[in-house]
């Protein structure tokens, strides 16, 4: 007689074991526990943060759409500030088309500076550092207004650079008050601060592999094929981040423009930059609901033009892990 044993199924042999006490509702509960002190030490910045930024931007929000002159109760006017901004008044436009003109100079050129600068050190043997805090130092004095009030002592008529250009035969008087001349005065001022983008420019350079310079060398690359096919491509991340920040930067102009024209935007509102003219219609005029709102504006647009940038990235910034993608 033969046995026929039946095979019992998987895992029919193992005895289930008590549940976990608790459940998902107790690992929350101890997981929140342990959160807590990181909550604490956070507390003091997140209350910062609501008081010094969060808040005032609410209110002036709010401010926005009011008219209000810094003595009286805000008045509600809806949309009319943001209305007589973009179709009635011509000095608004007229600041946009300056502040434009100053970061589409302004910006490629300190950039393309750094990166020289940059590189030249890179290759520089004895004396980088101090070549580097010495290039660096600019970018943390210029934003001064004594370095900007001496900056325009020496564009201004009889000057030292209206002196050395007369000694070459370039009669270009003094800049400060030439219409055409004075908004690159300020445009100067900002490239001579080309430190602080040459210090991210030259730690981008250093983490390029010797080895790809070498074998585009083995290969017959110049020195312009290297630079284009090797040193562009791989520090486009780093270009793509100091093209951000000095564009966000850039647009936030006050300091230099109100120095170098004495806080009236002139001659002929030649340096008329828009956060000069938020300033004067705020706090000289008195329309701070009007201010309010092109503050607001301002921010819309560095939101669109830093969007714009980071759409654009992709077809342009290359990152080496994306290789194994």
């Amino acid at each position: 007689m033969s046995t026929v044993s039946a095979k019992a199924p998987a895992g029919a042999d193992r005895v289930p074991g008590p549940p976990r006490p608790g459940g998902p509702k107790r690992r929350r509960r101890v997981r929140r526990e342990k959160q807590w002190p990181a909550y604490v030490f956070l507390t003091p910045w997140m209350l910062g943060a609501a008081v010094l930024t969060l808040v005032p931007m609410a209110v002036s929000l709010y401010l926005s759409f009011t008219d209000y002159n810094l003595f009286e109760a805000p008045r509600w006017v809806g949309l009319r500030n943001y209305t007589e901004m973009l179709t009635e008044d011509p000095r608004y436009w007229r600041s946009v088309g300056t502040t434009l003109l100053y970061v589409v100079v302004a910006v490629p050129l300190k950039l393309v500076l750094a990166l020289g600068a940059a590189m030249l050190l890179k290759n520089l043997g004895r004396g980088r550092s101090f070549y580097r805090s010495a290039f660096y130092a600019p970018s943390l004095l210029g934003a001064s207004m004594t370095v900007a009030l001496v900056w325009r002592a020496l564009f201004n008529d009889g000057g030292t650079v209206p002196d050395l250009l007369g000694a070459i035969g370039v009669d270009s008087g003094g800049w400060v008050g030439d219409p055409d001349l004075t908004v690159f005065v300020v445009v100067l001022l900002t490239v001579w601060q080309f430190g602080a983008p040459m210090v991210i420019f030259l730690a981008g350079l250093q983490q390029i592999s010797p080895d790809l310079y070498e074998a585009a060398a083995l290969d017959g690359a110049g020195r312009w094929r290297q630079f284009v096919s090797i040193t562009v491509p791989m520090l486009s991340p780093v270009v793509f981040f100091n093209l951000v920040l000095e564009m966000i930067q850039s647009f936030q102009v006050f300091t230099p423009a109100f120095a170098i024209s004495g806080g009236t935007g002139g001659p002929a509102d030649s340096t008329m930059f828009y956060t000069l003219y938020l300033y004067e219609r705020g706090f000289t005029a008195s329309h701070m609901g009007y201010a309010a709102a092109m503050a607001w504006l301002l921010l819309i647009a560095i939101g669109v033009v830093t969007l714009v940038l980071f759409r654009t990235s992709r077809s342009w910034v290359f990152y080496a892990d994306e290789e194994g993608r």
